[in-house]
């Protein structure tokens, strides 16, 4: 039930701040979504996308973390 109450605000935030602009911070949102979701595969290339895309960004240092603990884990 937290799992699915935490996604759900992921999800609210995700569309409440897609008018902002900042595609780093949207990727990154889906990309701790799909993690959630157990989708490593998906995360992972999305963490690199915000890396490539932006990587000037405090997005893209913790794309690279968030990848560091993914790779930790597998």
């Amino acid at each position: 039930m937290r799992q699915i109450i935490l996604i759900l605000m992921v999800i609210l935030a995700t569309v409440l701040l897609g008018c902002s602009g900042d595609g780093a911070e949207q990727l990154f949102d889906t990309a701790k979504l799909e993690e959630l979701q157990d989708n490593r595969e998906h995360a992972t290339k999305l963490y690199q996308e915000i890396i490539e895309k932006y990587p000037e960004s405090e997005y893209a240092k913790k794309a690279k973390e968030r990848l560091s603990a993914l790779g930790e884990d597998g």
